[in-house]
């Protein structure tokens, strides 16, 4: 377990709203200096840099378009030419369209591929590319051990990063861990608000909902260690033991 990501350098992919402001903020907190990605939230993004910067570390901001391969196969050699050496990547940006099966087409599929799966392979072997140390963390989704049938694309999409986590652990050992964090209920879709939250959070087992603030913190667990490798953690309130059955009365 490492004592300290004091003076260690992160790139956040989507940083500037929701989970990837947040863990900005925890890492910040650490000490950690971030490169902030964004694609159309420069002020959100500006913003959340300056506050960083209030906190005592450096802080930069790198836009990028993940439907631009010309952008986002950059993305990398332009955040240490702003930041310099990166040690811990965040593949925390992904596309959340409502497709199902039966409205789910060719050019949204292969978009929700792109954005959600693609892209994080991209980056993370550009960050990869020798070094001898660093730390990669990937944004998965509780259902991953069930079905989204309002979201398919989406779903299919985390699928494939979810095995590509696991190939990249075992293809970037001995010098970079590759994890991931399982987010479930966390926060309300584009669209609703907390009352989508606590109407959902009763059928879970711990029947309450989680905060931006959990998911952080799990992914600062998996910065913290250098001996685990391949993992996800589940912050989802017990949700994912729903999809095995029944609970036992």
């Amino acid at each position: 377990m490492l004592e300290t990501l004091k003076g260690r350098t992160a790139l956040i992919t989507g940083a500037s709203k929701r989970i990837g402001r947040e863990t900005a903020l925890a890492l910040a907190e650490q000490g950690v200096n971030i490169a902030l990605h964004f694609n159309r939230s420069e002020g959100e993004a500006r913003e959340l840099a300056a506050e960083l910067e209030r906190k005592g570390v450096k802080a930069w901001t790198v836009r990028a378009d993940f439907r631009q391969p010309r952008e986002y196969q950059s993305l990398i050699e332009r955040a240490r030419k702003e930041a310099g050496p990166l040690d811990i990547l965040v593949n925390n940006a992904s596309m959340f369209p409502a497709e199902a099966i039966g409205d789910l087409t060719w050019s949204g599929f292969s978009a929700d591929m792109e954005v959600n799966a693609w892209v994080p392979l991209t980056l993370s072997r550009e960050f990869a590319q020798g070094l001898t140390r660093g730390s990669i963390v990937n944004l998965h989704d509780t259902h991953l051990q069930g079905f989204d049938f309002k979201h398919a694309g989406y779903i299919l999409s985390k699928h494939v990063l979810a095995e590509l986590t696991r190939m990249m652990a075992l293809e970037f050992a001995p010098n970079i861990t590759v994890n991931a964090v399982a987010p479930g209920l966390i926060l309300p879709p584009p669209g609703a608000d907390e009352s989508y939250l606590v109407s959902h959070a009763r059928g879970l087992p711990l029947q309450r909902y989680g905060t931006p603030r959990d998911i952080a913190e799990a992914i600062l667990f998996l910065l913290r260690s250098d001996f685990i490798t391949g993992q996800v953690i589940y912050v989802d309130g017990g949700r994912r033991l729903e999809e095995h059955g029944s609970r036992a009365h």
